[in-house]
């Protein structure tokens, strides 16, 4: 596979280039094999043509056996080259499209400098049915040169019995040709919007079920229902449309091809009345007029899949061509917990000043939701450096300057609304199985009477997306699953929301205990996760301190603690 950087510089073309360079020794002997093949399927008529001639002249028993052995030969090498042939060339694509689908996928979950625009259903649709369909042109371009090969041993045959013959193939073939791969054109068009309709209807469907619950609490069900059939009805008539395309491309190409089968015969026929060609050359000719249908109809076919091929590569390109938010050889950051903000500025946020030294438990409330929203988005680099102001700094060293999968390994960001996955208890709270805290995880996110409520404890299965779980119960797993990645820096976003008052507050003295010694910081407006923390900052309008207390505030009697006041500043919230 080729690296990272340049999957992210990937286009259409340059995609169908490279899996035809990988598969190029796959596709030479797949090649040859079908060649052998469509030259095996040519010689049959030929060889027939020949028999037939010999027989009318010497009438012998043993060159008819002799013949007959020759066929039998032919149809043997028939057989055995169609069956290795299509074996090799099945084997490369399936195993191309399996690349392609693993890239895709790996892309996909990658943070990426710009917006494609592109849902996690549409990602879905490309990682399946576009890589599968690029992936078929390892077995396009050797159909291809075969069914070339056929015609042309048909022409040359031709034209040794009459130059009229062979001449009417090769002009027949490329008329034929030409017509169809203007109509392929717009094949690859329609197919390419088709497939983007179909993804944009998956997506939905996606979104849909994941807001189920709140959409039968409100009543927008019906909202929902009609918002989907609208989705659903557009790619339903991109479909339509792309099946009168393709069948009016498949009539064409079959009235064109028995057009030119029904010259050939009637030329022959009329050659053989002259007395310009023989019997057998007559034999000939009409079975290969027979014959060359089915290479030209597969030769016809493939600027069809070869437009086809092109359309899904393209839209691969939206996934694998989006540029990286950092390259990924550079360097990570260095041992320890030191976060600082430099005049951050991007949506609610307004020129954000924050150091949190290294150990340390921040909390941070903000007025506006949409503030800690935008920072959390700058936190989990799911927007590139570039888009904001300012500078992110771990350990000294701005975020730009360090690779994505560096800063993903030494900060962790758990978003308020954390996925739940198909499976069990422990294998979210533990994808890789490599955790060594699970229990204290588990104990410290008052995760532990879910796990006590099964027979099977932390193997109990749950449900994509959490489906057989309370919101309460997502979020404590969520949450156990933060703890026990046991990051250097982890970074909680309203960790505590769904859960009962004094769930809340056992969970707020278990984390400043597990975590203690590593940076944490939580934005959370709950006082007994603001009164666990070292410090709390204050946001307001996106601004936030950097120790001192607000000019406005200097005079000002101070506030309880924890009440949201004007202005901003950080306060000791000790025990």
């Amino acid at each position: 596979m080729h690296s990272p950087e340049k999957r992210r510089t990937a286009t259409g073309a340059a995609i169908l280039r490279t899996a035809l360079r990988r598969n190029i020794g796959a596709m030479a002997r797949g090649t040859v094999l079908m060649g052998l093949y469509q030259a095996g399927e040519t010689a049959f008529p030929i060889a027939l043509g020949l028999i037939v001639e010999h027989t009318l002249r010497e009438r012998s028993a043993g060159s008819l056996g002799l013949a007959i052995g020759a066929l039998a030969v032919i149809i043997t090498t028939v057989s055995l080259s169609w069956r290795f042939g299509m074996r090799v060339l099945q084997k490369a694509n399936t195993t191309e499209a399996h690349r392609w689908r693993v890239e895709v996928a790996s892309c996909g979950l990658q943070p990426v400098g710009r917006d494609g625009g592109l849902k996690s259903g549409e990602v879905l649709t490309i990682a399946t049915e576009d890589a599968d369909s690029t992936a078929d042109i390892i077995e396009v371009v050797p159909l291809l040169i075969s069914s070339l090969v056929a015609v042309l041993v048909a022409a040359v045959a031709l034209g040794l019995a009459h130059p009229v013959l062979g001449l009417l193939v090769i002009v027949g073939t490329v008329v034929i040709l030409s017509i169809l791969s203007v109509m392929s054109r717009r094949i690859g068009a329609s197919t390419q919007e088709q497939q983007a309709r179909v993804a944009r209807a998956g997506a939905k469907v996606a979104d849909l079920i994941t807001g189920l619950r709140p959409l039968h609490g409100f009543g927008g069900n019906h909202a929902a229902y009609v918002s989907y059939r609208e989705v659903s009805t557009e790619a339903k008539r991109q479909a339509i449309t792309v099946a009168r395309v393709n069948g009016a491309y498949a009539g064409v190409a079959l009235a064109l091809n028995a057009a030119l089968a029904a010259a050939v015969t009637l030329t022959a026929g009329r050659l053989a009345f002259e007395g310009r060609i023989t019997i057998g050359e007559l034999v000939m000719a009409v079975g290969l007029a027979q014959f060359i249908m089915d290479p030209l109809k597969m030769f016809s076919e493939m600027p069809k899949y070869v437009m086809m091929a092109r359309a899904s590569a393209e839209r691969m390109a939206l996934v694998l061509g989006a540029p990286p938010l950092a390259a990924r050889e550079r360097p990570g950051p260095p041992p320890g917990g030191d976060l600082e903000l430099q005049g951050v500025r991007h949506g609610e946020l307004s020129g954000l000043e924050l150091r949190v030294a290294d150990g340390e438990f921040v909390a941070i409330t903000a007025y506006r939701p949409r503030a800690a929203a935008d920072l959390v988005a700058v936190l989990a680099l799911n927007v590139p450096p570039a888009a904001y102001e300012g500078q992110v700094r771990l350990g000294g060293v701005p975020l730009a300057e360090l690779s994505v999968e560096a800063v993903r390994g030494h900060l962790l960001v758990n978003p308020y609304e954390a996925e739940i996955f198909a499976g069990t208890l422990r294998s979210n709270i533990d994808p890789s199985g490599t955790a060594r805290n699970v229990a204290e995880a588990v104990e410290a996110s008052m995760l532990t009477d879910v796990v006590a409520l099964h027979r099977e404890g932390l193997d109990h299965a749950v449900r994509d997306r959490g489906a057989n779980l309370s919101g309460g119960q997502r979020q404590r797993l969520s949450l156990a699953r933060a703890l026990a990645a046991d990051a250097e820096i982890l970074v909680l976003h309203d960790p505590t929301t769904a859960v009962d008052a004094v769930t809340e507050q056992l969970i707020a003295r278990n984390l400043a205990t597990l975590r203690r010694g590593r940076t944490t910081v939580v934005l959370t407006s709950s006082p007994a996760v603001l009164d666990a923390a070292d410090r709390v900052l204050v946001l307001d309008d996106g601004v936030g301190g950097g120790g001192a207390p607000h000019p406005q505030q200097e005079e000002r009697s101070a506030p309880p603690p924890h009440t949201p006041h004007a202005g901003h500043q950080q306060q000791d919230a000790g025990p």
